[in-house]
This record gives structure tokens, C-alpha cells and sequence, in this order.
């Protein structure tokens, strides 16, 4: 999430005839004149380059960047009318189509009870990239969505010069969370290298270290660096209800780890960065006795089969946005956003 005139000069008028040739010396004369005027003459007037702005201006305009959303939007809802993703990947790309295609697979399964997430393409902040490299992203805080839902943040990437913006995941933003101030969009935000050390953590370690506590909460050595967060909340509860409902016929353990080179930042108001990576969250429940069925229609339609007798593993795309501050400061990182969706089942 970044008029001309023209015209002709006159032309000769039709219908003249050649004159008559004047005497050599004559011509001569003729010729010298035009020379001694041509000499005095102003010089004619040359086109000059347009002056360098002193900023350079941002990669997508908020005009461009509503195209883009626009675009994505009109993919989405071919895609989610037939709950087919064979033409997804026009404009969606990474974890956002993992997603997509997993919610498809979920509508199809429950019959229409649990359709796609809802995705608002109207923004009420951008944030638009100030670079001239790829890939790059942009950033779109949506308008609260109609079934009154928190706003979500989109995550927007250009690969190369000749592919188009797509949608590369999104997360729904934390209650009572305020977004960091960044730069305008006619200004532009600055890219932030993965490995970038002017924050407190470099984004990948930003990343990293969230993973860490989310599978091992205060026992994690990073813990400190992150306050309670809605998402962690979630997700250790989830996992919690799942342990007791299975104690007395399975042990359920869960890994939450960054997916290698998803990691992409933008440069805040303060210095600091919005930073949203993928990580991959895996459930295991190991069975110590018999056989369990599978009452959930989703787990059944990704394992391909409805009970297991050893073990059931589910496999989860996430998709975080941290507000990681500027190094030098004593804050900690802040949970923006997160999106926790089952994209993979396997049993035996």
C-alpha cells in the first residue's frame, strides 16, 4: 500500500513558385547578411532536466496504492465465490495464499459454516516504501471489517520491477493496540534490512526470539523482551485445552518457529520498525493408548482420513507484526498483530 499540451508549428503555405535565380554576387551578399544577423541573434532556447527533489518520492502513491488493493480484491472474490485457488496466485503470494487455500479447503469441508476470513480492501493508514530496490513492500491498516472484527494489517510485496504488488499476508491487530507513527505517504517509509542493527533487536531476531516464547512462555531466556500479548494469551490457551481434553490418552506438545527469509520491516516515526515475519506452529498429539476419531470435518478433509491410532500432527501458518523500538531505549517489543490459521494435518 505510492496535463500535457502539444502542437504544430505553422506550415508552408501551398501554391508559392520558384523564384527566378539572382546573380552570384547577389546570393553572396544574401548569404553574408544572414550570417552577420545570425551572430547577434539570442541564442535559441535549450530543454533543461527538471530539478532534483531534495527527498525523492515514494515508490506508490495512495491513488496507485488503492489500485493495488483493488486488484487483489477482485482475485479474491473470484477465488472465494467458487472456493477455487487455481487463480490465486495472480495476486497473493507466501503465507497469504497458504491461508487462502486452507480456508478454502475448510469452507468446502463444513459445508459454508466456516467461510474465508473476511478481508476489508478499503485502508485507513498506508504505508507506502521510500526505495528504489526490490522486493518491496507496502503496508495497509484496513477499515474494521463488517462483521465488526478487528482491522487487519495487509502485508503487500513486489518481488521484481515486472511482477505486480501481492498480497503477502495478513494479520489482525491486538485489542486496544496503537499503531506506531510512520512517515507519510507522500514522503514514504524506509525499508529495514533483516539484519539491520539500529533497532533493539535486528528484525530476524525480532522474530526469532517471539518464536521462542511462544513455545516456552516464561521459561524462554527472551521472555523479558516481550510483555503479555494477546496472541501469546491465545495460543497457550489453545494449546492448554487441548492437553487436558487428551490427557488421559495422549501427550500434546507444540514448536513455534520462524520460517527462513520471511521477514520484512518499515521504518517508523521514532526510528524504530513495524516488523512482520511467518512462523510455522506445529502441534503434535502423541497417542499412549488406542485410537482417537477426528470430529473436526477440517482436520479430517487436510488428513485425508477420520481417526488415527499413533499420532495426529497439525501444522499452523502464522503471521506476526511487532513494533520492535529504536536500540538505546529501555521498551520492549510490542505485539501489533497475528494471524493463526491450520493449513496442514497429517495422521497415523
Amino acid at each position: 500500500m505510492t496535463a500535457r499540451t502539444t502542437g504544430r508549428g505553422p506550415t508552408a503555405p501551398r501554391g508559392l513558385r520558384a523564384r527566378p535565380r539572382r546573380r552570384p554576387v547577389a546570393a553572396a551578399l544574401a548569404v553574408a547578411a544572414a550570417l552577420g544577423l545570425g551572430a547577434c541573434a539570442a541564442p535559441l532556447p535549450e530543454p533543461a532536466p527538471d530539478a532534483v527533489p531534495a527527498v525523492p518520492p515514494p515508490v506508490l502513491t495512495v491513488a496507485q496504492s488503492d489500485d493495488v488493493l483493488s486488484a487483489v480484491g477482485t482475485v479474491l472474490a473470484a477465488g472465494d465465490e467458487a472456493l477455487d485457488p487455481s487463480g490465486l496466485k495472480a495476486r497473493l503470494s507466501g503465507p497469504a495464499l497458504a491461508i487462502r487455500t486452507s480456508e478454502y479447503a475448510r469452507a468446502a469441508a463444513t459445508n459454508g459454516e466456516r467461510p474465508p476470513v473476511t478481508i476489508p480492501l478499503t485502508a485507513q493508514t498506508t504505508i507506502v516504501p521510500d526505495t528504489a530496490a526490490w522486493p518491496r513492500t507496502q503496508m495497509v491498516v484496513t477499515e474494521q471489517p463488517d462483521d465488526l472484527q478487528a482491522p487487519l494489517l495487509l502485508v503487500l510485496e513486489q518481488r521484481s520491477p515486472r511482477e505486480p504488488y501481492r498480497l503477502w499476508g495478513w494479520a489482525r491487530l491486538g485489542p486496544s493496540v496503537q499503531m506506531p507513527a510512520t512517515a507519510e505517504p507522500e514522503i514514504g517509509s524506509e525499508p529495514v534490512a533483516p539484519d539491520d542493527d539500529s533497532l533493539l533487536l535486528t528484525p530476524t531476531e525480532a522474530v526469532a526470539q517471539y518464536a521462542d516464547v511462544l513455545t516456552n512462555g516464561d521459561a524462554s531466556e527472551h521472555a523479558g523482551t516481550f510483555p503479555e500479548d494477546f496472541f501469546r494469551s491465545a495460543l497457550t490457551a489453545a494449546r492448554d485445552q487441548t492437553a487436558s481434553s487428551l490427557q488421559e490418552v495422549a501427550t500434546v506438545a507444540e514448536t513455534v518457529a520462524p520460517v527462513d527469509g520471511e521477514v520484512t520491516a518499515l521504518r517508523t516515526a521514532d526510528g524504530g520498525a513495524i516488523v512482520v515475519g511467518e512462523l510455522s506452529t506445529v502441534t503434535t498429539i502423541t497417542l499412549s493408548q488406542g485410537s482417537i476419531t477426528l470430529s473436526d470435518p477440517f482436520d479430517v478433509a487436510l488428513a485425508g482420513r477420520d481417526s488415527v491410532s499413533s499420532n495426529l500432527v497439525r501444522t499452523w501458518t502464522d503471521v506476526v507484526a511487532l513494533y520492535v523500538p529504536p536500540s538505546g531505549g529501555d521498551e520492549q517489543v510490542q505485539v501489533l498483530a497475528a494471524e493463526h490459521a491450520r493449513t496442514a494435518v497429517t495422521g497415523e
